[in-house]
């Protein structure tokens, strides 16, 4: 079926972030920095690992690919927002905002999992060490990071079907700076019963499953370094896996609230600072989780850096 057959409506206005004028230009200011942080700061950790030959391992592998999703996914939605705090009408094509929402769909399903990833990646390291080269090997961490992907791609996908279902009649207005899911509903003509149940099935399913499998792990793993006698031991082993337990936290937390309750529940302004949260500020923590918590990561910079002073 054309686009066009799909719905009435050619164009949407996004409204942004906030009416109020006097907080346009400071807005947009903090969010032109945290976006500049989250693209430098990504970027830097990707190019570091690429250079750095003892970051060659399965964590920094996952972390890759996180840094890269994070890349990605900021890059969705930030740009358009950041335009609408200096435009007076931010439109968008009827065709872009579903390419948009896809995407969108794709690199945070993905995410998910590579969190997931990492999280198991983790759990052999403390728990089978001597197992940890075998049990985690490249052909293992590929299958993973695959199977991350094509989750992302196949989840999207229903998403992306399911909106394009939809009739958008007279009103084409969404009350927030990107094309989410939420709004998208709440703006329909039609009826969104079938959207709501695949929402809470599918974003159940990628939100409880991994959360579920993350916090299992670690349960095993602090059971493993509460057994360790050394007290330089279990503080290097809690310093490893505290990052990744943070960056899990502030991802599924915020993501949680925002799908995993009926679209008609709270209000939409409420519903747009948990997605600032989620889709702005947590690729922007990320690496610096990852770097000022990491000795790693640290020794690869100042590496790089004398080399390249050199």
């Amino acid at each position: 079926m054309a686009l066009e057959n799909a719905s009435l409506v050619t164009e949407f206005i996004l409204v942004g972030l906030t009416n109020q004028p006097d907080l346009q230009i400071p807005l947009f200011l903090l969010f032109l920095v945290i976006y500049m942080i989250s693209t430098m700061g990504n970027l830097a950790l990707i190019i570091l690992i690429f250079l750095n030959s003892h970051l060659h391992t399965p964590m920094y592998f996952f972390l890759l690919n996180l840094s890269c999703i994070d890349l990605c996914y900021c890059s969705v939605g930030t740009p358009k927002m950041l335009m609408n705090f200096v435009l007076k009408e931010n439109a968008i094509s009827y065709e872009g905002c579903m390419t948009q929402f896809y995407f969108f769909c794709f690199f945070i399903i993905s995410e998910c999992y590579v969190l997931t990833a990492m999280a198991y990646d983790r759990y052999v390291a403390i728990c089978n060490p001597l197992l940890y080269n075998i049990v985690m090997s490249p052909k293992v961490c590929s299958y993973l990071m695959i199977a991350s992907y094509l989750v992302g791609f196949s989840d999207g996908m229903i998403h992306t079907g399911c909106v394009l279902r939809l009739t958008f009649c007279d009103g084409n207005t969404i009350n927030h700076y990107f094309c989410d899911l939420l709004p998208l509903l709440q703006l329909s003509c039609t009826s969104t019963y079938v959207n709501e149940i695949e929402v809470l099935i599918i974003s159940g399913i990628n939100i409880i499953v991994p959360t579920l499998i993350v916090f299992t792990s670690y349960g095993f793993i602090l059971s493993s370094i509460l057994k360790i006698n050394s007290t330089a031991g279990r503080s290097k082993a809690f310093s490893t896996c505290s990052s990744h337990i943070i960056a899990v936290s502030l991802f599924f937390g915020s993501g949680a609230y925002m799908y995993l309750k009926p679209s008609s529940s709270g209000s939409l302004d409420q519903g747009k600072i948990s997605s600032v949260f989620y889709n702005i500020v947590v690729p922007m923590m990320n690496p610096l989780i990852y770097s000022l918590r990491n000795k790693d990561v640290k020794t690869a910079l100042k590496k790089t850096l004398t080399k390249r002073n050199f």
